[in-house]
């Protein structure tokens, strides 16, 4: 089990995609590493202790962030917190 980072919603400059977010994988710097989590889950977890479960996409850029998508959109609170990849 890996942890992660949720940096921000995958968004343009007039779009949000509210199900879709980048994770900043620990310990990964380049797009080769991070293509080897694409297809594991991600749970994400509130401090109220709910449970939201998504899927690595694909990479996104060149630096090791990955795309996830979520079954549900996560509050804007999610960002910045931690996520756990199976």
């Amino acid at each position: 089990m890996t942890d992660g980072k949720v940096i921000q919603f995958r968004r343009g400059r007039n779009t949000i995609h509210e199900k879709h977010f980048l994770i900043e994988v620990d310990k990964i710097s380049n797009k080769e590493d991070a293509q080897k989590f694409v297809g594991k889950s991600v749970i994400w977890k509130s401090p109220a202790g709910k449970e939201i479960a998504g899927k690595i996409a694909s990479t996104h850029g060149n630096k090791g962030v990955v795309r996830a998508i979520f079954e549900k959109g996560l509050p804007g609170q999610a960002v910045t917190t931690k996520v756990e990849i199976k």
